[in-house]
């Protein structure tokens, strides 16, 4: 992939940057916190209105105490981000434990592939050192799907930081070309799916109530686990403290084909919404998750239709 001039002159200093121990990186966090979240107020009308409409029965300063939280956490993101960029392998596997990766490890000795159905919640970079827990084989796919970034510079650094401990960066566009070629090639996977974005237009199937709204989903990792009659996990992660995760393999199914619709997709959105409700400090409050409407959605296909029925 040819990359941009602007590549080789940021990567060093993240990189840089990222060899100061955790500790300091923290004391960065703190100060960032003041210009990002006092100061300029990062992206502060969309959270503080996300949080309203989620959280209806909660007084302002619940609210503001969640929001606070929130903003000191999005800057530990941050320089915690940048610190994967030469984190080891002992150190993250310290910082980021999994608890029941066996049973996908099992299911693949069984010839069996895995979905991993998971949000923008706690350090979700982080997630991508699943690959340490799981069996390394020539006959094994073991990845998570990505949105490409918009900026070119900026999806080279991330597809290079997340392939530090060798999950395969799988575009969402390409997973059906991914999945034929691991059945005709007989490989087996691990695919972790982030399908809490918001949809566009064209890929919104289905809709669900999620944190007090009418909510679209992505629905390819359910589509994708039927098709591959993969198990399928929810990966439930918490933060134990300051730069420490526990992920956690909760199982949804083994059998995805014996669920009808988006059943497993709405399972999924409640999952998660339990997650986000025990600790809602940790879930990405700055992306503008309702911007697209079940108002809306159905004033865009009717428009469409009477389109159609125009011709």
């Amino acid at each position: 992939m040819k990359r941009k001039a602007s590549y080789y002159v940021i990567f060093p200093l993240w990189y840089v940057f990222s060899l100061l121990p955790l500790r300091l990186l923290y004391l960065v966090s703190d100060l960032l916190y003041v210009p990002v979240y006092k100061i300029f107020g990062y992206r502060r009308r969309v959270v503080r209105k996300n949080l309203e409409e989620s959280f209806p029965d909660k007084s302002r300063d619940e609210l503001r105490e969640i929001e606070r939280k929130f903003y000191r956490y999005f800057c530990d993101y941050l320089v915690e981000t940048i610190k994967y960029f030469s984190i080891s392998e002992r150190e993250i596997r310290r910082r980021m434990v999994f608890e029941g990766a066996e049973e996908a490890n099992r299911y693949l000795a069984e010839g069996k592939s895995s979905i991993l159905f998971m949000g923008h919640y706690c350090n979700w970079e982080w997630v991508s050192s699943l690959p340490l827990y799981i069996t390394k084989a020539d006959d094994h796919v073991r990845g998570h799907i990505y949105h490409r970034l918009a900026n070119a510079t900026m999806d080279a650094l991330f597809l290079r930081m997340r392939h530090r401990f060798e999950s395969e960066n799988i575009e969402m566009h390409s997973a059906l070309r991914v999945l034929a070629r691991c059945r005709a090639e007989n490989k087996k996977f691990v695919i972790g799916f982030i399908s809490d974005q918001a949809p566009k237009w064209e890929n919104i199937n289905m809709w669900t109530d999620f944190l007090n709204h009418k909510t679209a989903f992505f629905t390819g990792a359910e589509s994708l686990a039927k098709l591959a009659d993969a198990a399928v996990f929810y990966i439930d992660v918490k933060r134990v403290r300051r730069g420490y995760y526990r992920a956690r393999f909760v199982k949804m199914t083994d059998r995805p084909k014996d669920f009808t619709g988006h059943e497993l997709t709405e399972r999924y959105a409640q999952l998660l919404q339990q997650s986000i409700e025990a600790a809602p400090e940790f879930w990405l409050w700055t992306h503008n998750r309702w911007k697209r409407t079940y108002k809306e959605y159905v004033l865009h296909h009717a428009k469409k239709r009477d389109g159609r029925t125009a011709q």
